[in-house]
């Protein structure tokens, strides 16, 4: 299934009824954005894992399109569990990625959907509403459409980690072991920035930046990156080089020689 091409029936049916899914969530979300009174209950006893009427409005949204135009098709989203399909086809919905930024008003946050078979994503959109901003890659296609209009996505390409700009999300980067393999790779970069969620991978699809390194990630966090970045041309990995897409710790590079470099390192940190 992965090797249909965009002119495939199938493959514009799905490519289609992607954008749909984008579109139904940013009109679900957007109402709830910067919101006054907007409440937010917590996941996880133990830190600040938030959730929100925005999140489940958007999921939501998302699954009523799916049971309408792809109800034989499986669904893994992450406020709503999954739900099993008969296609081979999964989507794979985090309808708020960076919800920590979404209660805080800032535009870093955004709907991610990823389509996979078998054997991992094949199409994925990164959307952020409030920007109007929209990622997507796969079956031959790697694009953007923004306030400037559409254009084609495509890394920057490789380049020496000095001259690199690397983007996470926590400063801590997951355990202490994992952090200490992040900061000895923020070392040897030019730049680093903190805070981007899922922002940070459209921007290294889209040639802005060199670096994505994470930990502690989810499916529904890494799918639709994966495909948007591989179809961008670049490369995403777990920290030993092998396939990422059912999360885990993430190492996502706009070229070869950065990614093999950010490698060297963070293979070293103990599992």
């Amino acid at each position: 299934m992965a090797s249909l091409t965009s002119s495939d029936p199938l493959t514009s049916d799905l490519i289609g009824t992607a954008h749909s899914l984008a579109d139904a969530a940013r009109g679900a979300v957007l109402p709830w954005f910067r919101a006054a009174g907007l409440a937010a209950d917590n996941k996880d006893a133990g830190g600040f894992d938030p959730v929100t009427q925005a999140d489940r409005a958007a999921e939501q949204a998302m699954r009523d399109v799916l049971a309408r135009r792809r109800p034989e098709d499986a669904v893994i989203g992450e406020e709503f569990g999954a739900t099993p399909g008969t296609s081979g086809f999964s989507w794979v919905l985090d309808p708020v990625d960076g919800t920590r930024a979404f209660l805080s008003g800032a535009p870093t946050w955004g709907v991610l959907i990823g389509l996979a078979d078998a054997d991992g994503p094949v199409f994925g959109i990164i959307d952020q509403p409030y920007i109007g901003e929209r990622f997507w890659g796969g079956f031959g296609q790697a694009s953007m459409r923004g306030p400037m209009g559409e254009g084609a996505l495509r890394v920057r390409g490789s380049r020496p980690l000095s001259d690199c700009i690397l983007f996470t999300t926590f400063p801590e980067v997951g355990s202490p072991a994992e952090g200490a393999g992040f900061r000895a790779v923020a070392e040897r970069v030019k730049l680093v920035r903190y805070g981007m969620d899922c922002y940070a991978y459209a921007l290294l699809a889209a040639g802005q930046i060199d670096l994505v390194i994470e930990a502690g990630l989810s499916n529904y966090d890494v799918q639709a990156p994966i495909a948007v970045i591989e179809a961008a041309g670049g490369i995403v990995t777990d920290w030993q080089g092998g396939r990422a897409h059912h999360g885990g710790r993430i190492l996502a590079a706009a070229g070869p020689e950065q990614h093999a470099a950010a490698l060297e390192i963070l293979s070293q940190v103990p599992a």
